[in-house]
């Protein structure tokens, strides 16, 4: 798997050769048992260049699965015979400000074991729920609504404001709230997540039929980006970020969000992350009080 990813990383089989310190006839003897083995081709080969076929773009999603989780593995054993709490653990999470409260943690839970390290994956919620199925991460921060039957989870305290950026010289910008009737025919860009487009169609009601969706988006960073270049004002909630020349104007009904902290029922924790979660448990009693 390691030669097979190289290879497709470089696109040259010499180049691939000297990087993995191997003769290029044992590379390419390598690549052809594999494709043997599989019953398929992988690589479309020219002189100087060879590319994935359609099987190969395949492998290598799993290949890069498949050496990730063992290389996890081989840290996990290596960890568990350390003295102290060491290893690593690999956090998913959503644009929330709920981060800010996990960060915090983090930096305390290093503080007291700074053999552990931590791994950040910052996606959608849906994205983050697809690598935890897979094993690639340990504990995710979501933002709802999701499905989380499958999951283990701890319900964080603070709760996001949905609103509308928009750029300062927009006829909306002087609004204190927005309303569904304001932005009828206004050029929208909305989070691709359907349980989130759902959501946002039942506050939007009759309106609804007059929307103009200009694009869809997966990280509100981005889509502060095409707001301020005029694509159109983002439906999202506000992280704390100050972005020039553009402002967040809260919708009226509220429409909140909340997030929660899951990880997978059926699967063992190392011992780094049941601590770590312990700790957050322990965070949280200690706000609440």
């Amino acid at each position: 798997m390691r030669y097979f990813l190289t290879v497709a990383r470089e696109e040259n089989i010499t180049k691939a050769a000297e990087l993995l310190h191997i003769t290029q006839p044992t590379l390419s003897r390598q690549l052809m048992q594999l494709e043997e083995e599989l019953g398929v081709k992988l690589f479309h080969r020219s002189n100087h260049k060879i590319n994935l076929t359609e099987d190969g773009m395949l492998l290598k999603k799993r290949a890069q699965d498949i050496v990730a989780l063992t290389d996890r593995t081989t840290r996990e054993f290596a960890a568990k015979y350390e003295e102290g709490l060491s290893g690593e653990i690999v956090l998913g999470s959503g644009e929330t400000k709920n981060m800010h409260l996990l960060a915090r943690l983090v930096a305390d839970f290093r503080a007291a074991h700074p053999q552990v390290q931590f791994d950040f994956y910052t996606a959608n919620a849906d994205d983050v729920k697809e690598r935890l199925d897979r094993g690639l991460i340990d504990i995710g921060l979501l933002t709802e609504p999701v499905d989380i039957s499958r999951y283990h989870f701890i319900r964080l305290p603070y709760k996001e404001r949905w609103g509308v950026l928009l750029r300062e010289d927009s006829p909306l910008a002087q609004k204190t709230e927005i309303v569904p009737e304001d932005l009828a025919g206004v050029p929208l860009l909305v989070a691709g997540r359907p349980s989130v487009k759902n959501e946002l169609e039942g506050w939007f009601g009759e309106v609804g039929g007059q929307l103009q969706i200009a694009g869809t988006y997966n990280l509100v960073n981005n889509a502060a980006v095409m707001v301020e270049n005029g694509v159109g004002a983002a439906l999202c909630f506000p992280l704390g970020n100050i972005y020039e020349h553009l402002k967040f104007i809260p919708l009226s009904p509220r429409v909140e969000t909340g997030a929660v902290v899951v990880w997978k029922k059926e699967r063992n924790l190392s011992r780094a992350a049941e601590c770590f979660l312990e700790a957050l448990r322990q965070y949280l009693k200690s706000i609440s009080e």
